[in-house]
């Protein structure tokens, strides 16, 4: 046996022992003597890192103020810094699993997870990328407004908050908040972690390892200290590209016919080049905080960055061609670069032991870099293109969004029945995008008429250099959009007991967004055609909240609120005023028109009404803690994808009504010494309440409507997690053997499944780990995915798309997504 072969063995051997064993999954501790109150750190050194625990419970400060979760009159759960860890959860795409009421559709490195809370989607699901910028769910860094998906490294506690949270959060939120806390940097000693795992991957020909080291330095002691998180991560690849162009624009990118589209192995030799393990992950990340400390003054200034590489899509194409399960069927690599950076500043100081002000102000900038396969975009929209035997196209696009955004937010902290929050927000997102397409190989084509035949684009004078920039480049665009969003908001609570109490919460918000975007076909046309549009609202949201201790270890809650989530901006090039009067004229515009038309340019705000009732419960001796609750909302105007009338780019509109109702459960039990058990579940039943006509488009650019009763897409009804750790004694030492299930029900791909949508069927997943742990190190073996299941995560197009034929081309437009295989590793964390 190789040596590859006996690590693979004997981890197997290892972690399979934890079968019989249970593990952590990522739910909130509570501790069975947490204190009422929460008490004030000794000094501003250990305010600097104060912990998430109180005993054994995690404290959380998602109400603006330090609590513990049985004192949290709302639906929150959260996941401690050492179960992120424990979990191997390093980033947002790992948290769906472990977080009740949550789906995160994880589709691979080149972009973020897809958050869907409580269902609130009716956009189709994605095998290429999520993009969280605008999404209903507010995600924060500590108390700043977060646009990346940045690692979690050195992170105290996440916090997930279900439900509208715009009259306490600057962000304004349709179905809920993530909230990212890290440990702060301590003024009053030295430290230092470092971290480490090597690990095999199923059907991967890389060993993967991945690495962070967290230092805090204090500076002045008990005054200013600075910490830094740093780390570098690097997931091999499972997806191989057999089929990649080896000269495009003169490889037959299909050499066979239609019942052998590959052809014999020599078609193939002649005409591919084979990549692998393409969809790995390259990512560094570092994230640096100063602190200063002062009497009743905290000031943090924070620079983060992160930069991950990729060269392919976590998905294959359905079999349309033959390929296999870790295959995709496209004809280029489709290298992606991403990178964000944050600046911030967080200030809180108390006033005359009154009042907490906070200032935040923070800079956010993305960036990403994408190539694609666009053969079959152009194949789908049918200009003939096909008819070249070697007709390939690749795409290029350049992204970079920034936004600048500031909060002033006033808690009130003296004594009395009566308390608040009242904030102000403001936030500018710019985004600026540059797309291009690439023909090879097809201005020879058209120019040589004995070639092209009689099709229109016959004929031609097409640059043929290739050393020039404009060489076979088919299509251009650009767009600019810039949104301003203002906020005021505020709650007031007041106590009619220590153990009762009245919440209400009022938002006022207003919005204007503005776009400006151009496009042109430099095979054909001189340059850009450009056009502006703009758009604006404004509106109020509010919350109703009421909490009842019943006795020290039950306490009943019950909420009325509303969410929204903004409008907007369509990132797509307008249309010329030309194209317009020819479409207003009812002719036929000529040649490639890819734009929108001035009703496709932007969309309104959609908004939520939430009720919620939820119950918290210490039982049997604080053996059993137990949370559960049961809600309604109603969701109007939904945002709905879209598109164009003039070459089918996705839009956002917005049309109908929807309801999505639902129960989540979590406990956590400690029937024995040194065992605790911990689960959570989630039934949710969204769908339509209204019928959306002409919502989906299918293959030929035929409209499609959904109805009431249709199911949303996006999520599953069903979903839970259950798994224990056990901690033997081993001296002064402890050995943890720790196991976790995690179950993710069938998702619809699009509204109703209608238009070519399908079901994803469910799926389980384990993981397992031993872990020996002392004061100054630990080290163990992990798994992950132990069974390798072959999981769907998500589709791009739909089934009317897939097996397309157009002129004896086989169309391989469809993806889906897949889960990452499973993973067997070693891993040591050292502290001093």
């Amino acid at each position: 046996m190789s040596i590859r072969g006996q690590f693979k063995a004997g981890l197997l051997c290892a972690t399979g022992i934890t079968c019989a064993a249970l593990a952590s999954p990522a739910l909130a501790d509570e501790a069975a003597d947490a204190p009422a109150d929460v008490a004030a750190p000794a000094s501003a050194a250990a305010a600097a890192d104060a912990p998430a625990l109180v005993g054994s419970a995690i404290v959380v400060s998602a109400t603006r103020r330090d609590t513990t979760i049985m004192e949290t009159p709302i639906n929150i759960s959260a996941i401690s810094g050492d179960d992120l860890q424990e979990q191997h959860i390093d980033d947002m795409r790992n948290l769906g699993a472990f977080t009740p009421g949550v789906t995160i559709l994880d589709n691979g490195p080149r972009g973020a997870g897809t958050i869907v809370m409580r269902g609130l989607s009716a956009s189709d699901t994605s095998a290429t990328a999520g993009d969280n910028s605008n999404s209903a769910v507010g995600m924060y860094l500590g108390e700043v407004p977060m646009y990346y998906d940045f690692k979690l490294i050195d992170i105290n506690r996440v916090e997930t908050l279900l439900g509208p949270q715009g009259t306490l959060y600057g962000l304004g939120t349709l179905a809920g908040a993530m909230r990212n806390m890290p440990n702060r940097p301590d003024a009053g000693e030295f430290s230092f972690e470092g971290s480490g795992r090597v690990f095999d991957m199923a059907h991967s020909g890389d060993t993967g390892y991945n690495g962070y080291g967290v230092v805090n330095v204090p500076l002045v002691e008990d005054t200013i200290a600075f910490r830094s998180a740093t780390g570098y991560y690097f997931t091999p690849g499972f997806i191989d590209y057999p089929y990649l162009l080896q000269e495009p624009g003169t490889s037959l990118p299909q050499p066979g016919g239609v019942d052998n589209p590959l052809g014999s192995e020599a078609d193939q030799d002649a005409n591919f080049t084979r990549g692998k393990d393409l969809n790995f992950e390259r990512t560094f990340t570092t994230r640096n905080q100063l602190g200063f400390y002062a009497d009743d003054l905290k000031v943090y200034v924070t620079y983060a960055h992160q930069e991950t590489k990729t060269d392919g899509r976590s998905a294959n194409g359905g079999g349309v061609v033959g390929e296999g399960r870790y295959e995709a069927p496209w004809r280029y690599k489709e290298p992606a670069k991403r990178s964000g950076d944050l600046l911030s500043l967080e200030v809180e100081g108390n006033v005359a032991d009154a009042v907490n002000v906070v200032f935040v102000s923070a800079y956010t900038q993305r960036k990403a870099e994408y190539q694609g396969d666009n053969t079959d975009l152009l194949i789908d929209l049918d200009y003939d293109y096909e008819t070249f035997p070697g007709f390939s196209s690749y795409n290029q696009s350049n992204q970079k969004e920034h936004a600048f955004t500031n909060e002033l937010r006033f808690v009130s902290t003296f004594d009395g029945p009566l308390s608040f929050v009242a904030g102000a927000f403001w936030n500018r997102q710019k985004y600026r995008s540059n797309y291009d397409e690439y023909v090879p190989g097809f201005p020879e084509h058209a120019n040589d008429v004995d070639l092209c035949g009689d099709y229109y684009f016959c004929g031609q004078d097409f640059i043929t250099d290739h050393s020039d920039p404009e060489y076979a480049h088919e299509y251009s665009s650009y767009v600019r959009t810039s949104t301003d969003e203002k906020g005021l908001y505020g709650e007031l609570t007041w106590h009619f007991t220590d153990d009762l109490q009245l919440t209400g919460g009022l938002r006022y918000y207003k919005y204007d967004a503005w776009v400006n975007g151009g496009s042109y076909l430099p095979l054909w046309d001189p340059g850009y055609s450009s056009r502006s549009g703009s758009t604006s609202k404004d509106g109020l949201v509010y919350k109703i909240n009421a909490s009842w201790n019943i006795a020290p270890e039950f306490m009943v809650y019950g909420t009325w609120s509303t969410g929204y989530r903004i409008g907007g901006v369509n990132r797509v090039a307008p249309c010329s005023q030309q194209v317009i009067d020819i479409h207003e004229a009812g002719g036929e515009q000529n040649g490639q028109t890819l734009c929108a038309l001035p009703n496709e340019l932007d969309y309104g705000p959609d908004e939520t009404k939430n009720a919620e009732i939820g119950m918290r419960a210490q039982l049997f001796d604080n053996k059993l803690m137990l949370t559960l609750a049961a809600f309604h909302v109603s969701w109007d105007g939904i945002q709905l994808d879209g598109q164009t009338t003039y070459g089918a780019i996705g839009i956002t509109s917005n049309g109908g009504k929807a309801v999505s109702k639902g129960i989540d459960v979590s406990f956590q039990a400690q029937p024995l010494p040194g065992l605790s058990i911990r689960g959570n579940y989630s039934y949710l039943d969204a769908h339509l309440t209204e019928d959306v006509p002409d919502l989906l488009s299918i293959a030929g650019g035929d409209l499609v409507g959904a109805f009431s009763g249709d199911r949303l897409p996006g999520s599953a009804k069903n979903k839970g997690a259950i798994g224990a750790t056990y901690e033997l004694p081993v001296g002064d030492n402890a050995l943890n053997f720790g196991w976790t299930a995690t179950y993710t029900g069938n998702i619809l791909t699009r509204v109703g499944s209608r238009g070519g949508g399908e079901k994803l069927p469910d799926y389980w997943m384990h993981q397992a780990n031993i872990t020996y742990k002392t004061d100054r190190f630990d080290v163990g073996v992990f798994a992950t995915n132990i069974f390798d299941t072959y999981a769907v995560t998500g589709v791009s197009n739909d089934l009317t798309r897939r097996n397309l034929v157009n002129d004896g081309v086989i169309s391989r437009y469809y993806a889906r997504s897949v889960a990452q295989p499973r993973t067997i590793g070693v891993q040591g964390t050292v502290r001093f």
